[in-house]
């Protein structure tokens, strides 16, 4: 009975394993990016949108590289997104008390992708916290927008341009 029963367990485990194994075979980063501008005269502590530019994807080209196609997408979710200051260089996050980000497409009501609250860095990178949305609508659209809305607590002299530096993690089944 106990050679059953632990031989039941072995074969439980190695299907576990080799079920995490095809996964990993099967699971790939899309990267994408995109930059906004938070200009001068920006309003203090108000909840305000920033324009942000639609994001063409390359995912069609993902998909083919990784011997899979938008149609076979089981599952996308966002693992990172980092904001930089790419203008002017010197300036920080010091000016910012919280962003939060969302994604829509035409065809896709939108949903919030990444935030972060009571932002206290002095670093000119800031990696935001990421929601646990299933993406795999937004992530296989040819494009998608992205809404940002910032609160800021110091008045700005200069326009401000960060790039969002966007990693996508997605599961497909192959050809």
């Amino acid at each position: 009975m106990k050679t059953k029963t632990y031989a039941l367990i072995t074969l439980v485990a190695l299907f576990i394993a080799s079920c995490s194994v095809v996964d990993q075979l099967l699971t790939f980063t899309v990267s994408n990016q995109t930059s906004f501008t938070i200009a001068s005269g920006f309003p203090v502590n108000i909840a305000s949108e920033i324009v942000t530019p639609d994001v063409t994807t390359n995912s069609s080209a993902e998909f083919q590289n990784n011997n899979t196609k938008a149609d076979l997408v089981k599952d996308a979710k966002l693992k990172e997104l980092k904001l930089t200051i790419t203008n002017p260089t010197d300036k920080t996050f010091s000016f910012l008390k919280s962003i939060h980000l969302y994604i829509s497409t035409d065809a896709n009501d939108e949903i919030e992708l990444a935030y972060l609250d009571d932002i206290k860095s002095t670093s000119n990178v800031l990696d935001l916290k990421v929601t646990d949305a299933k993406l795999d609508k937004y992530i296989k659209a040819p494009s998608y927008k992205i809404r940002t809305k910032a609160v800021i607590q110091e008045t700005l002299t200069k326009d401000i341009t960060i790039k969002a530096d966007m990693k996508f993690r997605v599961t497909a089944d192959p050809f």
